[in-house]
């Protein structure tokens, strides 16, 4: 899976800012965190997204759950699809800390969105 950019990270042919590593899976920084504090929970086997193989997502959720634990308030969050903004075709899982009033909008934020 030379081609797949998270698949190269934890080949350790790719650079990455390692937070932390389990035996299976690792969290890593984004390149772009969208607030301080953001990481990337990857699993080490290739699977395209949260719902091919059940047992890898658990596991990477599982080392996600770990991270939020020690964080007061925090998203997690994974996609499936690029409608659903999925854009590495790789399963990772977003650990986003929240602040009040820190601006982040998602999509389910009240008054962010109008019905169509």
């Amino acid at each position: 899976m030379d081609a797949c950019v998270f698949c190269r990270i934890v080949a350790g042919r790719a650079l990455a800012d390692v937070v932390r590593e389990w035996g299976d899976v690792i969290a890593i920084r984004p390149l772009n965190p969208v607030t301080p504090g953001h990481i990337l929970v990857i699993p080490h086997t290739h699977v395209a997204d949260v719902g091919e193989r059940p047992l890898v997502s658990a596991r990477a959720m599982a080392c996600a759950a770990e991270l939020a634990a020690d964080l007061a308030a925090v998203n997690v969050i994974t996609s499936k699809g690029a409608a659903a903004t999925q854009t590495v075709a790789h399963l990772h899982l977003h650990i986003v800390p929240r602040t009040a009033g820190d601006g982040l909008p998602l999509p389910w934020t009240p008054g962010q969105r109008t019905a169509g």
